[in-house]
């Protein structure tokens, strides 16, 4: 059984401009990952060395026949952080209980959710890191001792009780691991780290997604899909949606290579992944800054964005893929920038790598 607490779990994607390869959910994301997403770790596609952990761990639990240790879940958004909190819960025949930091307003909110727990329930908090403090000190003693303090009355009569709770299992997860207090990390029995997945891994979700969707879809046309999806499942779910879309209006009894290429045009994806916003920040600093280095704010005014937006929602997967390298005077293109783009730098430009 699955409940769901708060209503903060898209905050951060209400505050993202909304881009298709972007990986947080927007719009009905959420609901749609639903259908795709694998019950259990034998059908949860990459990772391999976290599931042989999680296997482990939680097989050991269940052997002893006690709630496993609390589990935090760290990475980048969209590598599948929701659905192993809902496999988990599977795998344990648990509920499994939902909120995220920002729906708890206050330490109140917490010890309610807290106080309702049942004996081996699953209580998965995403963007953990984003709690309020005095909620995160109330979570502290509950993770460690099961256990909150109920404050009875007001002003100098107030007393607190402490109220036991039943044995149960904190899943949090989040992007931003070193935000985490040390104390509230200390009480984490196992930390998942999650990676980027590899080009092939990509390839097997996309057509075991696909297969869900009732989509047929040919090697080559999943290996398009994997080039473009940034090696994120969330994004290569979005984008084979699109797909299908693409595949319905033109009436075509499966997906090639070519529809691939003809629907992802349409939307300004090309080869590598990058969009629309993406070329225009390569473009601004080759053509209207010589490769670099241009600080943050000009780059922004030129592309017409937020420099927040640039920085966090765009300049990442630049960065990682090596079109991109922060310094201290500012961005700088590199060679991969000039060659994706067909532009020969000038002369005078001294090209990195």
């Amino acid at each position: 059984m699955i409940s769901e607490v708060g209503d903060g779990m898209n905050h951060n994607a209400r505050e993202e401009s909304l881009r298709m390869v972007q990986a947080a959910p927007i719009g009905a994301d959420a609901v749609s990952d639903e259908e795709l997403r694998p019950q259990g770790l034998d059908e949860f596609i990459g990772q391999p060395q976290l599931k042989a952990q999680m296997k482990l761990f939680l097989d050991a639990a269940r052997k002893r026949g006690v709630a496993p240790d609390h589990i935090l879940l760290a990475g980048p958004p969209g590598l599948g952080k929701t659905t192993l909190a809902m496999i988990v819960a599977h795998e344990l025949e648990s509920a499994i209980r939902v909120t995220s930091g920002p729906a708890i307003a206050h330490a109140g909110d917490l010890a309610s959710i807290l106080s309702s727990l049942e004996e081996g329930e699953v209580l998965f908090i995403d963007e953990i890191h984003r709690l309020p403090r005095p909620a995160e000190e109330l979570l502290y003693i509950a993770m460690e001792d099961f256990r909150v303090d109920v404050v009875v009355g007001k002003g100098p009569g107030a007393s607190s009780i402490p109220l036991t709770l039943p044995r149960f299992t904190v899943v949090g997860a989040t992007t931003r691991e070193g935000m985490l207090p040390a104390p509230l990390r200390a009480r984490f029995g196992f930390t998942a780290h999650l990676d980027f997945y590899p080009r092939s891994e990509m390839q097997r979700l996309i057509q075991r997604s696909s297969a869900v969707l009732g989509l047929p879809v040919d090697d080559d046309a999943a290996d398009q899909l994997a080039r473009r999806s940034r090696g994120t499942p969330r994004i290569a779910n979005r984008l084979l949606r699109r797909v299908r879309d693409w595949a319905v209006v033109h009436d075509l009894p499966r997906v090639d290579a070519q529809a691939v290429i003809e629907s992802l045009d349409l939307y300004q994806i090309d080869t590598e992944g990058l969009d629309r916003l993406d070329m225009a920040v390569l473009e601004a600093i080759c053509r209207n800054f010589n490769g670099g280095p241009v600080g943050l704010n000009n780059l922004a005014a030129m592309v017409g964005e937020e420099s927040e937006t640039v920085e966090t929602v765009c300049e990442p997967y630049l960065v990682r893929e090596g079109f991109l390298i922060r310094t201290p005077k500012g961005r700088v293109a590199t060679r991969k920038a000039w060659q994706h783009l067909g532009i020969l730098p000038p002369d005078d430009v001294n090209v990195l790598f």
